[in-house]
């Protein structure tokens, strides 16, 4: 493994570390600065850092190893994983089980389920139905929202099952138009764009 990706493994187990001890409790200056030291090495300077090597270690407070901690994972954009937080799978499920509702009220059967696979190395979340997988995958960030996550999902079911149809899925009976997930008033819902948009049904309330 070369020295970059080392640091780049070093610095996602070091921002891991900090998101889980920000949310349990028990942050520590040592992951802190030695996230803040391997960042400056590598060329990616941030207030945060530059605070976090000018102060003295002994005189950051619990207070100040909370925000400064916060602004190292906001600067280097952190999203946590499915491992590091299990909610945002569980948010994806049930907005699947919603999901689930409209796809069986098109007449259409077979087990729709959320996989993971060891190659990507992005650690997304698929729709696999009927044992195959096709469509978008969704970033673990999508969970934590469940608006949000019922939107994505939704996006990623209907590409899942036309791609293994291979036809239009879900359709306006006005229009008939392919409909597409998106939001209105911060609702998640099925949209038609066949004359002029409008919405059809929340996600998992399609007539």
């Amino acid at each position: 493994m070369h020295s970059e990706e080392q640091a780049e493994q070093v610095e996602d187990e070091l921002m891991g570390r900090i998101y889980t001890a920000l949310r349990d409790g028990g942050l520590d200056a040592e992951s802190v600065l030695e996230l803040a030291f391997s960042l400056e090495e590598g060329g990616t300077s941030t207030p945060a850092t530059q605070e976090l090597l000018e102060r003295p270690a002994a005189h950051l407070t619990t207070a100040d190893l909370t925000r400064l901690g916060e602004s190292l994972l906001s600067e280097t954009n952190f999203e946590p994983t499915f491992a590091l937080e299990p909610r945002l799978w569980a948010t994806l499920e049930h907005a699947l089980e919603v999901v689930e509702r409209d796809v069986r009220t098109r007449g259409i059967n077979g087990t729709l389920r959320l996989v993971t696979y060891d190659w990507d190395s992005r650690g997304l979340a698929w729709v696999e139905f009927q044992g195959g997988y096709h469509g978008n995958g969704i970033e673990p960030i999508a969970g934590s929202s469940a608006q949000g996550a019922l939107a994505d999902v939704a996006d990623a079911v209907q590409e899942t099952i036309m791609e293994l149809i291979w036809k239009v899925w879900p359709v306006c009976a006005t229009h008939d138009h392919g409909l597409h997930a998106g939001y209105e008033h911060g609702t998640a819902v099925w949209r038609c764009t066949g004359d002029g948009t409008h919405t059809v049904a929340p996600v998992g309330e399609l007539p």
